[in-house]
């Protein structure tokens, strides 16, 4: 498939690595037997998101604190609507009592960017070898899922991951939370199979994480009040 981003030579140290670290996952795999692109796609997400997890907590945490926080914000929205200054101030004052950093969440996502975008280029672009790999009922990872149950997978791995990081259900939210689903399952019919897994299973490790990390949370909380 040709490559139709351009911003592909930006990233190409990455994907350069990301493509020998894969080529080696293959080779490693298929001494045991097992040679699988597909397996060492997952395996290599899952070795992606296991590093990138510092980050990913970081983000996660700061996540949580603004959900926790989320009702009082409102009711000083509510409350000081007419009054935009004094509002700022009771939402600075509010962020200091809570010990939360509103700009927190998003430095983590920044800095993980190049490497998300480098590994969906090396996806989108990776030629396996010149074959056609299959993998369970894909008859070829380059090449789209006739089946369409990978795309079905991204769809409700990423409604899941939402659901999950949600605590406030608003109109909004709601809306959110049924559009971009459909709208990554409706893009990833046409995209090639082996980046679809990808991102499938880059939902489930970061479901699994940030369930840990919640459960992690809530632990230390209940020993903080104990």
């Amino acid at each position: 498939m040709e490559e139709p981003f351009f911003l592909m030579s930006v990233f190409s140290p990455i994907t350069d690595l990301f493509t020998a670290v894969l080529n080696a996952l293959y080779s490693v795999l298929e001494k045991f037997g097992v040679g699988s692109y597909g397996l060492a796609i997952i395996i290599l997400t899952v070795i992606i998101k296991i590093i990138l997890y510092p980050l990913t907590a970081k983000q996660i945490k700061s996540m949580k604190a603004m959900q926790e926080i989320a009702p009082k914000m409102k009711k000083l929205q509510e409350k000081f609507k007419d009054n935009p200054q004094l509002l700022q101030q009771k939402m600075i004052q509010l962020y200091q009592d809570a010990g939360v950093n509103p700009m927190a969440g998003c430095l983590p996502m920044l800095i993980q960017m190049p490497i998300l975008m480098a590994m969906y280029y090396t996806f989108f672009s990776f030629d396996y070898g010149g074959g056609a790999p299959s993998f369970l009922w894909v008859p070829n990872l380059s090449e789209t899922d006739p089946t369409y149950i990978l795309p079905l997978i991204a769809a409700g791995t990423t409604f899941l991951m939402q659901k999950i990081s949600t605590v406030e259900m608003n109109q909004q939210t709601k809306i959110m939370m049924i559009f971009f689903p459909l709208f990554m399952g409706f893009i990833s019919l046409n995209l090639p199979a082996g980046l679809v897994l990808y991102w499938a299973t880059q939902n489930v490790v970061q479901i699994v994480q940030q369930l840990l990390i919640y459960r992690n949370i809530d632990a230390n909380s209940e020993k903080g009040t104990a």
